[in-house]
């Protein structure tokens, strides 16, 4: 019986084992290791990438977004709405900055929904921050409508969504300042925690600096309250070599999903994201495979039984519903949707033959 994992963790390491160690012994033998030209290079490499002004590299995307709301001056007591469709890591990068998380509620496209910003602002509110999930962009035309109309800045969470971009323009730029995540498992993914801050801000940019090295300006100066929050220099060389191969890693994911539509499409029992290419303002970069499936927790017993793994996002519990965090939201929408939700196996260590497998188990469950 084939097996698909889920995510083929050693796959990060073997696929360029030979060039991360040789990158590896390059980076030890200089004795590289903190703040050094390999994170300059990166950090200039990604920004030219995403189209942002700036990138900094910082510790993991948590840190980020939290640096980010901080140097753009979030002050303690002031709301900023998010999609309860997102890891709790993001309400926590709001709660650390001083600001307070409100959830909303995800639209069909599992993003949020601009008709549940608009009627989650209060006078409290300071900012919108919405999550590019799965590798896709929000409809930031409606966000930003919503955001010139109230006063409101933007802050994105583009943890997961390098490279997407929404009408030409790239996930990470529409707002104030941005993370991205560098975990292993995302498509940009570094041998264990990292990540970056994007802004066109100079402001941000200089104070995001300070933020994430203990507040110590280019001389060494301490000169306001810090944190550590660095991006490591292996990680950084590592991740700059990977880069330089990243449009063709987004292409055969976008590959995968087009599979998978071919596969799949015609599955009453089974709603799929949105097919590249099917709606022209968005390029999406399917860091995840996430589905909407009839009688879901079978269906993922059943793909178990057959050796095939999946994933339900966040451990099946969206924002709203961490009370012991204090939220007291009611979100209907999003509690219907969570017991729906779904991702199948898409990354690189995948081929064809084990899309047609995935897809063969979940049209012989639903025949069942």
């Amino acid at each position: 019986m084939r097996s698909v994992p889920f995510f083929n963790y050693p796959h990060v390491f073997k696929n360029s084992e030979d060039r991360f160690i040789e990158t590896l012994r390059d980076v030890g033998r200089r004795g590289a290791f903190i703040m050094q030209k390999d994170l300059a290079d990166f950090e200039r490499n990604l920004a030219a990438y995403t189209g942002a002004k700036y990138a900094v590299g910082v510790s993991n995307a948590t840190d980020g977004l939290q640096i980010a709301f901080m140097a753009g001056g979030l002050k303690a007591g002031e709301e900023v709405i998010l999609c309860s469709h997102t890891m709790v890591a993001t309400a926590a990068a709001v709660h650390f900055a001083g600001g307070i998380p409100v959830p909303v509620e995800a639209g069909p496209d599992h993003l949020i929904d601009p008709a549940a910003i608009e009627a989650a602002i209060t006078p409290r509110t300071r900012a919108i921050c919405p999550t590019q999930l799965n590798g896709r962009t929000c409809n930031m035309d409606a966000i930003e409508a919503i955001a010139r109309k109230h006063g409101l800045e933007i802050y994105e969470d583009a943890a997961q969504a390098l490279g997407s971009k929404f009408k030409g323009k790239g996930a990470g730029t529409f707002g104030r300042a941005a993370c991205i995540s560098f975990y292993p498992a995302k498509v940009l993914g570094c041998l264990g925690d990292g990540g970056a801050v994007l802004t066109n801000d100079d402001e941000i940019y200089r104070q995001l600096l300070l933020l994430r090295d203990h507040g110590r300006d280019h001389t060494g100066e301490v000169v306001m309250w810090g944190t550590n929050a660095r991006l490591d220099n292996v990680e950084a060389a590592y991740l700059d070599f990977q880069l330089k191969d990243y449009p063709g890693v987004v292409i055969r994911r976008r590959a995968i999903a087009s599979l998978y539509q071919s596969l799949l499409g015609d599955v009453p029992e089974v709603r799929l994201p949105a097919a590249p290419g099917s709606e022209p303002d968005h390029f999406d970069i399917f860091q995840n495979y996430e589905i909407e499936a009839q009688n879901r927790d079978a269906l993922k017993d059943h793909l178990k039984s057959r050796n095939v793994g999946t994933l339900i996002q966040w451990g099946g519990r969206a924002v709203h519903q961490f009370p012991k965090l204090g939220f007291t939201q009611r979100l209907p929408k999003t509690d219907a949707l969570f017991q729906r939700l779904l991702m199948l196996p898409l990354n690189m260590s995948m081929v064809d033959d084990d899309v047609r497998y995935v897809a063969e188990c979940i049209r012989e469950f639903y025949k069942r």
